[in-house]
């Protein structure tokens, strides 16, 4: 199985078991995955924005926590474990409602303990206005059946 289609799969999961995805980011949409690297976009719509209502801070944290997940999930984990540090920089304004928002999340390690994640956020100008970082205890998500871990590691080159 494909990176992309894995992590649709467990993005999937989240609006299916969580309370919180399927309310703030039902439109959040997966554009691209590769082993380590997942590409998402959101249209920003009013319950995303604050009273200003420009692009909520909020919003932002929960897209680095489950754009952190995603991008331990490209690894093949279907469990992507737990959050034990998140943060959030907000350079700039990410926008108003009916700008597009996107966001490039990398799993910069990836450990039998702990996967350590960043996110890139780029509004509609492709200027960079958030970035955050996700750790995730993922030592208990080895062990879940629906993983593809091997499937989704780097081939070991042939030797000859």
């Amino acid at each position: 199985m494909p990176a992309l289609k894995f992590v649709r799969s467990v993005g999937e999961s989240f609006r299916a078991s969580s309370g919180l995805e399927p309310r703030l980011l039902d439109g959040l949409r997966v554009t691209a995955a590769q082993p380590g690297k997942v590409n998402f976009e959101l249209d920003i719509k009013k319950e995303h924005t604050n009273r200003l209502n420009i692009l909520h801070g909020g919003t932002i944290a929960s897209m680095v926590d489950l754009g952190g997940s995603l991008a331990v999930a490209s690894k093949g984990l279907y469990a992507t474990g737990v959050s034990t540090d998140l943060s959030v920089t907000y350079l700039s304004s990410g926008g108003k409602i009916g700008d597009m928002i996107k966001a490039e999340a990398s799993c910069d390690k990836f450990g039998k303990t702990l996967a350590f994640t960043s996110i890139r956020f780029m509004n509609s100008k492709d200027e960079l206005f958030a970035r955050g970082s996700h750790t995730k205890y993922v030592a208990l998500a080895w062990k879940d059946p629906n993983n593809i871990t091997e499937e989704l590691s780097p081939k070991l080159a042939k030797s000859g």
